[in-house]
């Protein structure tokens, strides 16, 4: 599948969940954000650990101005965008209205659907079963390759030559397996400098 699918039907989309946290992980670790993650995804990681967000179909639905109410509603004006595949459905209503309201918004994808939305941050994290189009490397601010095994630090080298100059690369352990892939990524990004480590710090001092 290469564009969005019809899920937002009646200009409403399926939302697995909302929460006000602090994000977790990349660039952005510590800063306050409104979350939405959107239902639907074909990548189907087997470590995704919210699975329940992969059939768009079962999800309650809501409306652009009913996630903005939700977002304004609290003291940080940044949401995070992620999944599920929040680029299987079109989110440049959303997006506009989102900055219209002086908004920041924040986009964490797979990259394996053409672009919809403005962005003031992508976050690409792109896997190797179901690989981005080639066109939404140049749309990342950072580039975040999950490492469960040795072997995907040659996919992530793979992944940095196709990104602009700028991205910052991060490289982060999959969760279930950090604590003998976390001392290889360490000893990588010392023989590596342009890359940098991200940890899941949400789950390591239990916040949503």
């Amino acid at each position: 599948m290469k564009s969005a699918e019809n899920f937002n039907e009646l200009h409403t989309f399926p939302i697995v969940e909302t929460f006000y946290s602090l994000q977790g992980e990349g660039f952005h670790t510590g800063k306050a954000a409104f979350f939405v993650r959107f239902g639907g995804c074909h990548v189907c990681c087997g470590w995704c650990d919210v699975k329940e967000s992969w059939n768009p179909h079962v999800h309650p639905r809501l409306t652009n101005e009913e996630i903005l109410t939700e977002i304004l509603a609290h003291e940080a004006k940044a949401v995070v965008i992620t999944g599920g595949e929040p680029l299987m459905h079109n989110l440049d209503e959303l997006c506009a209205l989102l900055h219209a309201h002086g908004v920041h918004t924040f986009l964490e994808t797979s990259g394996t659907f053409k672009f919809s939305g403005t962005w003031d941050w992508v976050c690409l994290s792109p896997k190797q079963k179901h690989k981005p189009l080639e066109e939404n490397f140049a749309r990342a601010n950072e580039l975040k390759v999950i490492i469960a095994a040795p072997e995907d630090f040659a996919w992530a080298e793979a992944c940095a030559v196709k990104v602009q100059k700028d991205c910052i690369l991060y490289l982060q352990p999959e969760y279930s397996v950090h604590q003998s892939i976390t001392p290889l990524i360490v000893e990588y990004c010392k023989r590596n400098p342009q890359w940098r480590i991200s940890l899941q710090t949400h789950k390591f001092i239990d916040i949503p």
